[in-house]
């Protein structure tokens, strides 16, 4: 008499890690894990009020309102996109929360920090149509004969301004493009300028700052890999016109109608090539850009050290920014 044994099959194996919270399977299965990657202490002393909305039910995402505590007179409204390749982040994790406190400060701002689908699960353009859904959800908030007065009573509707901090820099950088000159699609709304904090772009030919950046970069070479490899549409390359703005498939901005925009990158960043070059390149074309490298600096050195000397200094550079294009 014989048995047969079946084997069971081998357990799935991991393919792709993102900063300790994102796991992807050889079995195409992923896991989140609900920690951040950067847990730090949240600094809330009750000087700037927040709260959570909702401002896509269909998709669940919410985003997180920041205004100082003593405001009295209406304040420009500040977006802060949180980064993290497309793939992680939120506006939850302390990093983002202890800069946005410090930006609604500073700036004395209404700070609207919204959260976007992730990939792989959701690929781009998804988080794109997020941003964009984000910013619908302040014009509708400003023709609401019944909007927020949490938001009403201190935001100026016409002074508002888009930043983004790496993937959302990305974002913003789109948001521009489809929005131009003064957001006409979005009145009351006004748009005044665009914050975009070493935005993260891509290309198939590497940058020199790439090529030759420090492999233990806070950003290293094969991190930024596997970040556009799990967010890109599936079969896509890095010259896709969503990630590389001058990639063979992407529409001149010669001839774009643009805000402002404020460029910044730090001098040790493995994407300040490209920033420096959008910039440049939009400099050329005659639009109101303004590149300003921090030299030295890490990608994403303003929260992670936010109360260094960069970070102050670029800090300066947002208020003066936004004065400069609110009158």
């Amino acid at each position: 008499m014989s048995s047969s044994t079946t084997s069971s099959p081998p357990p799935p194996q991991l393919v792709d890690e993102c900063r300790g919270v994102l796991f992807v399977y050889s079995d195409g299965s992923i896991k989140r894990l609900s920690n951040p990657s950067f847990n730090v202490p949240v600094h809330d002393d009750g000087s700037v009020l927040w709260k959570d909305v909702l401002f896509d039910s269909v998709h669940d995402l919410h985003l997180r309102l920041y205004k100082p505590a003593l405001a009295t007179a209406k304040l420009p409204i500040f977006y802060y996109i949180h980064g993290g390749g497309f793939c992680i982040g939120s506006r939850t994790w302390p990093n983002c929360q202890n800069y946005c406190f410090r930006l609604a400060s500073e700036l004395q701002a209404v700070v609207i920090a919204p959260d976007y689908r992730l990939a792989p699960e959701n690929r781009l353009p998804l988080a794109i149509e997020d941003g964009m859904r984000a910013v619908e959800w302040l014009q509708a908030e400003a023709v609401s004969e019944e909007g927020d007065d949490w938001l009403k009573e201190v935001a100026d509707f016409t002074k508002v301004f888009i930043s983004g901090d790496s993937a959302g820099g990305n974002i913003a950088h789109h948001l521009a493009l489809q929005l131009g000159a003064g957001s006409p699609r979005l009145a009351p709304v006004q748009i005044r300028g665009y914050v975009l904090l070493a935005p993260f772009f891509g290309g198939i030919v590497r940058s020199t700052s790439e090529a030759e950046g420090s492999k233990q970069a806070f950003l290293n070479l094969d991190l930024i890999d596997r970040f556009w490899r799990l967010s890109i549409p599936i079969g896509e390359t890095t010259d896709h016109p969503l990630v590389n703005p001058f990639g063979p498939h992407s529409l001149s901005m010669e001839t774009a109608d643009l805000d402002p925009i404020l460029v910044v990158a730090g001098g040790s960043d493995l994407l300040k090539d490209r920033a420096e070059d959008y910039a440049n390149r939009l400099k050329n074309w005659g639009k109101k850009i303004e590149y300003v490298e921090f030299e030295g600096q890490q990608h994403g050195f303003f929260t992670i050290d936010p109360n260094s000397q960069p970070a102050n200094q670029l800090m300066q550079l947002i208020i003066s920014f936004v004065a400069q294009n609110s009158s």
